[in-house]
């Protein structure tokens, strides 16, 4: 009998065995510190913590791991959910559907793929998702000219409070320290503060010389702050940070590349908040 629950902390050697089969371009390893991250996350209440699971008397032979939080849309508080990885396998694809089913059937939720696959987006596409990042635009940012008298702070994960910075963005970014990122705040001459949460890049031929952005509170504050990061990043090897985008972008030197990422649900994910998803919680 086959039937679809919801994960629960027993299950999870079980999942890690089998999303390491299905992506083996991934270690064991990897699923269980991921793993084991979501399992220590604050989760909103009344959503399931690591996703669901198809279940064959008592064997997962599917997966769907689901990341949900709350954000501040516009005042006002809603959840967000990263549809993460999903393999089911093979004998067993038929009830697939009954994963994402279940696992989308909260109206009030908004839904992200942020890391689909080319050959997917028109069975995406078909299931209601519209897109609403079309690519990455890979800067390079040293190459900006530096706001004159910026200066660039790294932000720890155990800094309480940072000078200049909601309560909300010092969380943020000494959460996302912990989950490996590197967290800084640019403070411009004039006593404003930028916050950005960066990590390393995954693409096996740019890895060394790329981070993304993962997060800041507007992309203008990137624009404005790039020439002093680029320089802050250039004495640590690292020459471009990409950032979501929907085609080139002025005032910055750089590549577009085409990527896109899927949204379904009442908000429409800005760009360059990608905050609390899979790529720092269970890596890139």
């Amino acid at each position: 009998m086959i039937r679809c629950r919801e994960m629960g902390i027993a299950d999870l050697d079980a999942i890690a065995d089998l999303l390491a089969s299905g992506f083996p371009m991934r270690s064991r390893d990897y699923w269980v510190d991921g793993l084991r991250r979501m399992s220590v996350r604050e989760v909103p209440e009344g959503f399931p913590r690591f996703g669901y699971l198809l279940d064959h008397d008592g064997t997962p032979v599917g997966a769907l791991l689901l990341i949900h939080s709350a954000r501040n849309d516009d005042g006002c508080t809603s959840i967000r959910c990263n549809l993460s990885s999903w393999y089911v396998e093979p004998a067993f694809r038929s009830y697939a559907p009954m994963l994402a089913r279940v696992a989308q059937r909260h109206k009030d939720v908004t839904y992200i793929n942020i890391s689909a696959a080319q050959w997917t987006w028109r069975a995406i596409e078909a299931q209601g998702f519209r897109r609403y990042c079309g690519g990455m635009f890979f800067s390079f940012p040293a190459v900006s000219r530096p706001a004159k008298a910026m200066r660039v702070e790294v932000v720890g994960q155990d800094a309480q409070a940072v000078a200049g910075l909601s309560e909300a963005d010092a969380t943020l970014l000494a959460r996302h320290a912990a989950y490996g990122c590197l967290s800084l705040v640019c403070r411009a001459a004039d006593g404003r503060a930028f916050p950005f949460v960066l990590q390393p890049m995954r693409i096996r031929r740019i890895a060394p010389l790329a981070m993304q952005l993962i997060y800041c509170a507007h992309v203008a504050d990137y624009v404005a702050c790039a020439g002093a990061i680029g320089r802050f990043l250039l004495w640590r090897g690292r020459i471009s940070v990409a950032l979501e985008a929907n085609g080139r972008m002025e005032n910055l030197v750089g590549l577009y590349r085409e990527r896109r990422k899927y949204f379904k649900g009442p908000h429409r994910p800005r760009l360059a908040d990608l905050s609390d998803s899979e790529l720092v919680i269970y890596g890139p």
